[in-house]
């Protein structure tokens, strides 16, 4: 039922739901004129209405979980406040629609007409910020500092002349044909940098000066700035062995890597993949879903056994190769061979595979190779909880931020990470309250398969499983002398939602 808008505030008002059927921790989907809501009882009898689907990949956030009223998404962790639908937490960048509504005789009332967050009030309009790198950490840190009310001068340096993207659809996504013209979908709309008066320049840095924030970048260019953020990402590691420079040889870091393997390689072309990594398996099961034929060559036996264990490792090989992926393991790839472009690869056994394109897929290195001063012997640079590091106005977030945990400092390669410091990094900026401290969470897409990962990477001695690991449906809690290091789920996504939100294992 619709009436017209009793406020007279432009809109109508539509009976949704009885209140009755409705719960404080699940949400409740409706959908009014085709948009997607999530309806919420909170504890003093009223009623919050959001919108029905996250802004990042439009996940169905009936199926988030509900905490200490806040909301995560299922998929990918975003984090909203339930009060005001207000980002706390990436993957999304944009924060939840929230609706009116009115309770009239039991029944529950919304309309449509959305009020903007207010604004911040301008800040630092006379400071400047410096940006190395658009990647997750960098591009996550000039949207939050907007966000925040930073009103000054904003600039990114990166190296890529396309906007900035989602890096992580390009083994997910772009690999396997999904992607509308091979090209991973972009951070943000084409018009936001300019209209939030954020500058983008297109460059290689080839030196930083720590105590003068002065950055220099290879055309000759210096540029200095109040705040400079390093978040230049990563770069692969490549195999030190003949052969391969030849073409058909590539890593996959950036969109026009995924591009130009997919135009070199046949409709049934033969790959060879080096690695049974993230990057190598994800890659693997995309192409072959696209019909190509894979083989990957990997020094262990069972894949992700240091991170999820030998048993979930086990089940993803034969994930593999019920699908027809080819796994040859404890194997290694000893040359490249071919005249300008490969034609086959030699392994350390003396066998010979033909191959139309080779991936190497065997790891990545900090690109802080212009910030010498400030690394560690692993490329890495230690920051603070406010992702600060021991030189002034000099923060660093994403792959190359060292942070601590416990007695140790370790480097956390994964997407959300990434934009969980760089929007610490905003906060510390302008001054924002946040958490001392978050949880990692990342996630893999294998055939139709998801893991996801919550925790440190500390080591194990033990792994619990509950559930069907046969049929991907399960929680594995990963123990080290009784204490829980990690959680792996698949089919699960509510128990490491509450445990990205909690910020806790337990």
């Amino acid at each position: 039922m619709t009436q017209d808008n009793p406020h007279n505030n432009g809109g109508s008002w539509h009976d949704v739901a009885s209140l009755a059927d409705l719960s404080t921790t699940t949400p409740y989907r409706t959908e009014v004129e085709d948009k997607p809501v999530i309806l919420l009882r909170q504890e003093n009898g009223k009623v919050r209405a959001l919108a029905g689907e996250c802004p990042h990949k439009g996940a169905p956030l009936e199926k988030g979980v509900v905490c200490d009223n806040q909301l995560v998404c299922p998929w990918h962790k975003a984090i909203f406040s339930i009060e005001d639908g207000r980002l706390l937490e990436p993957l999304s960048l944009d924060p939840l629609a929230v609706y009116p509504t009115e309770i009239r005789d039991g029944r529950v009332w919304l309309s449509l007409v959305t009020h903007a967050l207010p604004a911040e009030k301008p800040k630092e309009q006379t400071e400047t910020v410096l940006i190395i790198g658009a990647g997750a950490a960098g591009v996550t840190a000039a949207v939050s500092l907007r966000e925040f009310g930073f009103a000054g001068s904003i600039t990114m340096v990166d190296s890529e002349t396309s906007a900035p993207y989602d890096r992580t659809a390009l083994t997910k996504t772009v690999l396997s044909g999904k992607a509308k013209g091979n090209a991973p979908p972009p951070l943000r709309p084409d018009n936001f940098w300019a209209e939030h008066d954020i500058h983008r320049v297109v460059g290689k840095v080839v030196a930083f000066d720590a105590a003068s924030r002065a950055v220099a970048l290879a055309d000759g260019q210096t540029l200095t700035a109040d705040h400079v953020l390093l978040a230049p990402g990563a770069t692969p590691r490549k195999l030190d062995i003949p052969g391969v420079d030849l073409r058909g040889v590539f890593t996959i870091r950036q969109a026009t890597d995924t591009q130009q393997l997919l135009e070199a390689c046949p409709s049934n072309g033969r790959v060879v993949i080096s690695g049974g990594s993230f990057i190598g398996m994800e890659a693997a099961a995309s192409l072959k879903s696209r019909g190509l034929q894979v083989t990957v060559v990997a020094p262990d036996d069972t894949p992700f056994a240091k991170i999820f264990g030998r048993e979930i490792g086990a089940r993803l090989r034969r994930l593999h190769e019920e699908k027809g992926v080819t796994y040859l393991a404890g194997r290694r790839i000893v040359g490249v061979e071919g005249d300008e472009r490969v034609h086959s690869v030699r392994l350390d056994d003396g066998t010979h595979l033909d191959a139309d394109i080779v991936i190497v897929g065997v790891g990545v290195r900090p690109a802080t190779s212009f910030a010498a001063s400030l690394t560690t012997d692993d490329g890495g640079i230690d920051v603070d909880d406010g992702m600060r590091t021991s030189a002034a106005g000099v923060y660093v977030a994403g792959d190359c931020a060292r942070i601590a945990h416990g007695d140790s400092r370790l480097r956390i390669e994964h997407w959300r990470s990434a934009q969980v410091q760089g929007r610490q990094v905003a906060r510390t900026i302008t001054g924002q309250a946040g958490p001392a401290h978050f949880l990692p969470w990342f996630w893999t897409q294998q055939f139709d398969c998801k893991l996801e990962y919550a925790g440190y990477h500390e080591p194990f001695d033990d792994v619990a499983i509950e559930g069907d690991l046969e049929k991907f449906d399960f929680v594995a809690r990963l123990m080290r002398k009784g204490r829980c290091v990690g959680v792996v789920t698949a089919g699960r996504p509510d128990v490491t939602a509450k445990a990205v939100q909690s910020g806790s294992l337990d």
